[in-house]
Protein backbone atom coordinates (compact mmCIF):
# COMPACT_ATOMS: atom_id res chain seq x y z
CA UNK A 1 0.00 0.00 0.00
CA UNK A 2 0.48 3.72 -0.41
CA UNK A 3 1.07 5.16 2.78
CA UNK A 4 -0.95 7.96 3.81
CA UNK A 5 -0.23 10.94 5.34
CA UNK A 6 2.91 11.33 3.49
CA UNK A 7 0.82 12.94 0.51
CA UNK A 8 -2.39 14.31 0.76
CA UNK A 9 -3.65 14.92 -2.49
CA UNK A 10 -7.49 15.78 -2.42
CA UNK A 11 -7.83 12.97 -4.97
CA UNK A 12 -6.98 9.96 -2.29
CA UNK A 13 -6.76 11.51 0.78
CA UNK A 14 -8.89 11.35 3.97
CA UNK A 15 -9.88 14.43 6.14
CA UNK A 16 -8.21 12.40 9.66
CA UNK A 17 -4.86 13.05 7.56
CA UNK A 18 -4.51 16.82 7.61
CA UNK A 19 -4.10 16.46 11.36
CA UNK A 20 -2.27 13.58 11.47
CA UNK A 21 1.97 12.95 11.68
CA UNK A 22 4.76 10.93 12.67
CA UNK A 23 2.78 8.65 15.49
CA UNK A 24 -0.10 7.91 12.86
CA UNK A 25 2.74 7.39 9.73
CA UNK A 26 4.48 4.86 12.66
CA UNK A 27 1.59 3.06 13.49
CA UNK A 28 0.13 2.53 10.04
CA UNK A 29 3.52 0.81 9.25
CA UNK A 30 3.70 -1.28 11.92
CA UNK A 31 0.37 -2.47 11.40
CA UNK A 32 1.06 -3.31 7.59
CA UNK A 33 4.13 -4.54 8.80
CA UNK A 34 2.34 -6.86 11.14
CA UNK A 35 -0.43 -7.80 8.58
CA UNK A 36 2.16 -9.38 5.91
CA UNK A 37 1.90 -6.50 3.94
CA UNK A 38 4.49 -6.94 0.80
CA UNK A 39 5.39 -3.28 1.05
CA UNK A 40 4.87 0.45 1.86
CA UNK A 41 5.03 3.49 -0.79
CA UNK A 42 5.91 6.74 -0.60
CA UNK A 43 5.99 9.44 -3.23
CA UNK A 44 7.74 12.54 -4.72
CA UNK A 45 7.34 16.35 -5.03
CA UNK A 46 10.00 18.53 -3.98
CA UNK A 47 7.27 21.91 -4.34
CA UNK A 48 3.87 22.42 -5.48
CA UNK A 49 2.71 25.30 -7.02
CA UNK A 50 0.69 27.58 -6.09
CA UNK A 51 -1.71 26.87 -9.32
CA UNK A 52 -1.98 23.22 -8.47
CA UNK A 53 -1.76 23.32 -4.44
CA UNK A 54 -5.92 23.51 -4.33
CA UNK A 55 -5.86 19.92 -5.53
CA UNK A 56 -2.51 18.79 -4.69
CA UNK A 57 -1.96 19.83 -1.47
CA UNK A 58 1.57 21.07 -0.31
CA UNK A 59 1.79 17.88 1.67
CA UNK A 60 4.86 15.75 0.36
CA UNK A 61 6.80 14.13 2.60
CA UNK A 62 10.45 13.56 1.02
CA UNK A 63 10.60 9.80 0.04
CA UNK A 64 14.30 8.86 1.75
CA UNK A 65 13.57 10.74 4.83
CA UNK A 66 10.16 8.79 5.30
CA UNK A 67 11.28 5.34 3.67
CA UNK A 68 14.42 5.63 6.34
CA UNK A 69 12.50 5.97 9.21
CA UNK A 70 10.00 3.16 8.72
CA UNK A 71 12.46 1.40 7.98
CA UNK A 72 13.91 1.30 11.80
CA UNK A 73 10.79 0.86 13.40
CA UNK A 74 9.60 -2.56 10.80
CA UNK A 75 10.95 -5.56 10.55
CA UNK A 76 10.19 -7.36 7.03
CA UNK A 77 7.59 -5.04 4.88
CA UNK A 78 9.64 -3.86 1.51
CA UNK A 79 10.23 -0.11 0.45
CA UNK A 80 8.63 1.24 -2.13
CA UNK A 81 9.50 4.65 -3.62
CA UNK A 82 6.32 5.23 -5.83
CA UNK A 83 8.09 7.07 -7.56
CA UNK A 84 10.56 8.76 -6.97
CA UNK A 85 11.26 11.82 -9.50
CA UNK A 86 15.04 10.62 -10.04
CA UNK A 87 15.39 13.39 -13.16
CA UNK A 88 15.25 16.09 -10.53
CA UNK A 89 18.66 15.31 -8.81
CA UNK A 90 22.25 14.15 -10.37
CA UNK A 91 22.46 10.10 -9.89
CA UNK A 92 25.37 9.81 -7.94
CA UNK A 93 23.04 11.72 -5.41
CA UNK A 94 20.15 9.81 -5.76
CA UNK A 95 22.15 6.67 -5.37
CA UNK A 96 24.02 7.54 -2.05
CA UNK A 97 21.02 8.30 -0.81
CA UNK A 98 18.78 4.99 -1.82
CA UNK A 99 22.11 2.72 -1.67
CA UNK A 100 22.37 3.43 2.24
CA UNK A 101 18.70 3.37 2.41
CA UNK A 102 19.21 -0.36 1.41
CA UNK A 103 21.91 -0.58 3.33
CA UNK A 104 20.38 0.34 6.70
CA UNK A 105 17.21 -1.54 6.07
CA UNK A 106 19.09 -4.67 5.46
CA UNK A 107 17.94 -5.08 1.67
CA UNK A 108 14.53 -4.11 1.71
CA UNK A 109 13.97 -0.88 -0.76
CA UNK A 110 12.58 -1.01 -4.09
CA UNK A 111 13.05 1.66 -6.11
CA UNK A 112 10.54 3.02 -8.10
CA UNK A 113 11.01 5.98 -10.61
CA UNK A 114 9.03 8.21 -13.03
CA UNK A 115 8.89 11.24 -15.21
CA UNK A 116 7.16 13.98 -12.91
CA UNK A 117 4.67 16.01 -14.49
CA UNK A 118 5.12 18.91 -12.34
CA UNK A 119 7.28 21.71 -14.63
CA UNK A 120 7.79 24.49 -11.94
CA UNK A 121 9.82 21.57 -9.72
CA UNK A 122 11.83 21.23 -13.10
CA UNK A 123 12.07 25.14 -13.90
CA UNK A 124 13.17 25.87 -10.07
CA UNK A 125 15.92 22.85 -10.10
CA UNK A 126 17.21 23.50 -13.51
CA UNK A 127 15.90 21.04 -14.63
CA UNK A 128 14.78 20.77 -18.45
CA UNK A 129 10.81 19.83 -18.25
CA UNK A 130 10.81 19.37 -21.68
CA UNK A 131 13.47 16.56 -22.45
CA UNK A 132 12.24 14.92 -18.82
CA UNK A 133 11.36 11.31 -20.75
CA UNK A 134 15.35 11.26 -21.88
CA UNK A 135 16.72 12.61 -19.02
CA UNK A 136 14.88 9.75 -16.80
CA UNK A 137 15.82 7.22 -19.64
CA UNK A 138 20.06 8.18 -18.83
CA UNK A 139 19.50 8.53 -14.94
CA UNK A 140 18.03 5.06 -14.94
CA UNK A 141 21.20 3.77 -16.49
CA UNK A 142 23.10 5.61 -14.88
CA UNK A 143 21.15 4.58 -11.62
CA UNK A 144 22.09 1.07 -12.54
CA UNK A 145 25.78 1.35 -12.50
CA UNK A 146 25.91 3.52 -9.30
CA UNK A 147 23.92 0.90 -7.56
CA UNK A 148 25.75 -1.86 -8.21
CA UNK A 149 28.27 -3.96 -6.80
CA UNK A 150 31.66 -1.62 -7.66
CA UNK A 151 33.17 1.02 -5.19
CA UNK A 152 33.78 3.05 -8.02
CA UNK A 153 30.82 2.81 -10.69
CA UNK A 154 31.54 4.15 -14.14
CA UNK A 155 28.86 5.73 -16.66
CA UNK A 156 29.51 7.72 -19.50
CA UNK A 157 26.50 9.23 -21.18
CA UNK A 158 24.99 12.88 -22.67
CA UNK A 159 24.32 14.45 -19.52
CA UNK A 160 26.06 12.51 -16.42
CA UNK A 161 29.22 10.69 -16.26
CA UNK A 162 31.80 9.64 -13.50
CA UNK A 163 34.50 7.24 -13.01
CA UNK A 164 36.88 7.10 -9.75
CA UNK A 165 34.38 8.05 -7.71
CA UNK A 166 34.00 5.54 -4.74
CA UNK A 167 30.42 5.36 -2.62
CA UNK A 168 29.97 3.28 0.18
CA UNK A 169 28.26 1.89 1.79
CA UNK A 170 27.19 0.24 -1.34
CA UNK A 171 23.46 -1.52 -0.88
CA UNK A 172 22.51 -4.42 0.46
CA UNK A 173 20.77 -6.16 -2.55
CA UNK A 174 23.10 -7.47 -5.14
CA UNK A 175 20.33 -5.55 -7.76
CA UNK A 176 17.62 -3.56 -6.28
CA UNK A 177 14.94 -3.74 -8.23
CA UNK A 178 13.89 -0.69 -10.20
CA UNK A 179 10.27 -0.46 -11.11
CA UNK A 180 9.17 1.75 -13.77
CA UNK A 181 5.52 4.09 -12.79
CA UNK A 182 3.34 5.66 -15.32
CA UNK A 183 0.93 4.25 -18.57
CA UNK A 184 1.92 7.03 -21.00
CA UNK A 185 3.07 4.97 -23.82
CA UNK A 186 6.39 6.27 -23.31
CA UNK A 187 6.52 5.42 -19.70
CA UNK A 188 5.33 1.62 -20.41
CA UNK A 189 8.26 1.41 -23.59
CA UNK A 190 10.29 2.74 -20.37
CA UNK A 191 9.05 -0.04 -17.83
CA UNK A 192 9.10 -2.61 -20.86
CA UNK A 193 13.03 -1.90 -22.08
CA UNK A 194 14.77 -1.11 -18.93
CA UNK A 195 12.44 -2.09 -15.87
CA UNK A 196 12.31 -4.92 -13.04
CA UNK A 197 8.51 -3.67 -12.57
CA UNK A 198 5.92 -1.66 -13.66
CA UNK A 199 3.41 0.46 -11.80
CA UNK A 200 0.39 1.75 -13.58
CA UNK A 201 -1.01 5.04 -13.08
CA UNK A 202 -4.48 5.52 -13.03
CA UNK A 203 -4.87 2.39 -15.31
CA UNK A 204 -9.02 0.99 -14.89
CA UNK A 205 -9.24 -2.50 -14.73
CA UNK A 206 -10.69 -2.23 -18.57
CA UNK A 207 -7.43 -0.82 -19.76
CA UNK A 208 -4.75 -3.21 -17.89
CA UNK A 209 -5.49 -6.22 -20.44
CA UNK A 210 -3.98 -4.02 -23.32
CA UNK A 211 -1.45 -2.12 -21.39
CA UNK A 212 0.02 -5.39 -20.41
CA UNK A 213 0.44 -7.17 -23.37
CA UNK A 214 1.72 -3.92 -25.14
CA UNK A 215 4.62 -4.18 -22.20
CA UNK A 216 5.64 -7.92 -22.82
CA UNK A 217 5.42 -7.46 -26.36
CA UNK A 218 8.24 -4.38 -26.56
CA UNK A 219 10.06 -6.28 -23.68
CA UNK A 220 10.04 -9.26 -26.21
CA UNK A 221 10.80 -6.86 -28.97
CA UNK A 222 13.84 -5.60 -27.25
CA UNK A 223 15.30 -9.21 -26.19
CA UNK A 224 14.91 -9.23 -22.96
CA UNK A 225 13.99 -12.18 -21.28
CA UNK A 226 13.73 -11.46 -17.73
CA UNK A 227 10.49 -11.57 -15.90
CA UNK A 228 8.78 -8.34 -15.04
CA UNK A 229 6.77 -7.03 -11.83
CA UNK A 230 3.71 -6.22 -12.78
CA UNK A 231 1.68 -3.95 -10.47
CA UNK A 232 -1.86 -2.40 -10.41
CA UNK A 233 -3.84 0.37 -8.49
CA UNK A 234 -7.04 -1.29 -7.25
CA UNK A 235 -9.95 0.80 -6.20
CA UNK A 236 -10.54 1.84 -2.79
CA UNK A 237 -11.43 -0.97 -0.58
CA UNK A 238 -13.71 -1.29 2.69
CA UNK A 239 -13.50 -5.11 4.94
CA UNK A 240 -16.83 -5.57 5.83
CA UNK A 241 -20.21 -3.71 5.44
CA UNK A 242 -19.67 -0.28 5.95
CA UNK A 243 -22.31 2.33 7.97
CA UNK A 244 -21.08 5.03 6.67
CA UNK A 245 -20.58 6.07 2.27
CA UNK A 246 -17.48 4.48 1.10
CA UNK A 247 -18.02 5.77 -2.50
CA UNK A 248 -19.73 3.84 -5.50
CA UNK A 249 -16.11 2.81 -6.67
CA UNK A 250 -15.21 1.16 -3.35
CA UNK A 251 -15.09 -2.65 -3.63
CA UNK A 252 -16.82 -3.37 0.38
CA UNK A 253 -18.82 -6.73 1.69
CA UNK A 254 -17.43 -9.49 3.45
CA UNK A 255 -13.66 -10.56 3.00
CA UNK A 256 -14.21 -13.46 0.35
CA UNK A 257 -15.96 -11.23 -1.79
CA UNK A 258 -13.22 -9.11 -1.94
CA UNK A 259 -11.07 -11.71 -2.85
CA UNK A 260 -12.66 -12.87 -5.37
CA UNK A 261 -13.13 -9.30 -6.92
CA UNK A 262 -9.28 -8.75 -6.68
CA UNK A 263 -8.48 -12.08 -7.98
CA UNK A 264 -9.39 -11.12 -11.23
CA UNK A 265 -6.11 -8.91 -11.39
CA UNK A 266 -3.89 -11.58 -11.39
CA UNK A 267 -6.09 -13.47 -14.46
CA UNK A 268 -4.89 -10.04 -16.59
CA UNK A 269 -1.65 -11.16 -15.84
CA UNK A 270 -0.53 -8.52 -12.85
CA UNK A 271 1.77 -10.17 -9.91
CA UNK A 272 0.83 -7.35 -7.01
CA UNK A 273 -1.72 -4.85 -6.41
CA UNK A 274 -1.41 -1.55 -4.46
CA UNK A 275 -4.37 -1.27 -2.17
CA UNK A 276 -5.98 1.39 -0.53
CA UNK A 277 -8.45 1.60 2.20
CA UNK A 278 -11.29 4.00 3.22
CA UNK A 279 -11.08 5.32 6.56
CA UNK A 280 -12.34 7.93 8.84
CA UNK A 281 -9.46 7.66 11.85
CA UNK A 282 -6.11 5.95 12.23
CA UNK A 283 -7.77 3.27 14.14
CA UNK A 284 -9.95 2.36 11.39
CA UNK A 285 -7.54 2.33 8.91
CA UNK A 286 -5.33 0.24 10.83
CA UNK A 287 -8.34 -2.00 12.01
CA UNK A 288 -9.11 -2.38 7.81
CA UNK A 289 -5.40 -3.06 7.33
CA UNK A 290 -5.36 -6.35 10.03
CA UNK A 291 -8.94 -7.31 8.99
CA UNK A 292 -7.66 -7.60 5.18
CA UNK A 293 -4.13 -9.21 5.80
CA UNK A 294 -6.06 -11.93 8.06
CA UNK A 295 -9.17 -12.24 6.20
CA UNK A 296 -8.62 -11.48 2.93
CA UNK A 297 -5.16 -12.23 2.13
CA UNK A 298 -5.45 -15.82 2.53
CA UNK A 299 -7.94 -15.78 -0.27
CA UNK A 300 -5.54 -14.38 -2.91
CA UNK A 301 -2.84 -16.62 -3.28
Amino acid sequence: MQLPVQSQSTIYAESWEAAAGAEDLAEIARAADRAGFAYLASCDHVAIPRRLADAMSTVWYDPVATLSFLAGITERVLLLSHVAVVGLRHPLVSAKQYATLDHLSGGRLILGVGAGHVQEEFDALGVDFAARGPVLDETIDALRAALGEEEYPEFAGERFSFSGLGQRPRPAQRRIPLWVGGSSPAAVRRAAVRGDGWLPQGDPRTKLPDQIARLKALREEAGIGEPIEIGAITEPLYVGDADWEVGRRTVSGKPEAIAESLRAYAAMGVHQIQVRFRSRSRTELTDQIAAFGADVAPHLN
